[in-house]
């Protein structure tokens, strides 16, 4: 299955949500003001947002007048267009150019943040990387055990302490094994809930200057991984660790278990980040490079 097909199989509900969005545009007239109305009605019901909806159909208000549109593919084609603009908020691409690189990822429990390390790590590994795998959530049990499953499926190397260690030193002792070793590329797993918020940014924010002082000058990207399940609720946690952990972008996964794909432009909208990979399945290949076009396309095919 390609790409396109596993990010077309993996928005079936959320474009089960849209299927009236066609009907809207079979009966589409230029100055019809049910019309804008109903298309923000449907944006909002996929997850848009609505302050993301509402721009979106001021921008297709604005289209339509420019471009003078009179029939419904006219102006398919033109949201089509002004919402695969929306999603290009920045670079899709890991820049990870420097050995050692470091991918901090960041995420509350639950969003599949272990799983998303290890098809990462994959990735990069059949790329011809060498990648360590840096058990920074040292406070949920068997995070590390979890974690070192995923290193041996990959090929992966893994650094890990005892339980309840200091993520920091687990972090410190991941970068100085990756320059001895020649890795890469580092993947630091952090903790996604501790006794209360302030202790866990204040934690991400340590590791952060234990990277920065440890390998000066070195790329590092800062992914936030999202289940897009938890629709905006997912805007709320990323607004929280955006300030501490300086994101380069998110991560969405279980696109495949929601109706609410809409997501991805409240977050490009709401937040300015790109949504540089979606999970789609359980597979092992299941986390695909995001493409701001077929995404919108397998939206609307």
């Amino acid at each position: 299955m390609g790409l396109f097909d596993k990010i077309f199989s993996g928005l079936s509900k959320t474009r089960n949500n849209l299927v009236e969005l066609e009907e809207l545009f079979q009966d589409y007239a230029p100055d019809n003001e049910d019309f804008y109305d109903d298309l923000e009605e449907l944006l909002v019901l996929s997850d848009v947002g609505a302050v993301t909806a509402a721009k979106v159909v001021q921008s297709m208000r604005k289209l339509t007048w420019e471009r003078r549109f009179r029939k419904g593919h006219e102006a398919r084609e033109g949201l089509v267009e002004i919402l695969s603009k929306l999603l290009s908020a920045g670079d899709t691409s890991l820049k990870l150019e420097t050995k050692p690189s470091v991918i901090l990822m960041v995420g509350v429990n639950g969003v599949g943040k272990t799983t998303t390390i290890g098809k990462l790590a994959n990735q990069l590994i059949q790329d011809g990387k060498k990648v360590l795998l840096c058990a920074g959530d040292t406070f949920r049990a068997a995070a590390a055990e979890q974690l070192g499953i995923w290193a041996e499926r990959s090929g992966a190397d893994i650094v890990r302490h005892e339980e309840g260690s200091d993520p920091a030193a687990v972090v410190f002792d991941s970068l100085t094994a990756a320059k001895a070793r020649g890795v890469d590329t580092v993947i630091v797993d952090t903790a996604g809930r501790l006794h209360n918020k302030a202790n866990l940014m204040n934690e991400l924010g340590k590791i952060r200057r234990i990277i920065d002082r440890e390998l000066p000058g070195a790329d590092v990207e800062t992914l936030m991984v999202l289940d897009a399940t938890t629709g905006q609720n997912g805007l709320i946690q990323a607004r929280e660790f955006m300030n501490t952990a300086s994101l380069t972008g998110i991560v969405l996964t279980k696109l495949d278990g929601t109706a609410k794909g809409g997501i991805v432009f409240a977050i490009a909208n709401d937040l300015g980040l790109p949504v540089k990979y979606v999970g789609v399945g359980e597979g092992m290949d299941d986390l695909i490079p995001f493409d701001a076009v077929n995404y919108v396309e397998a939206l609307f095919k």
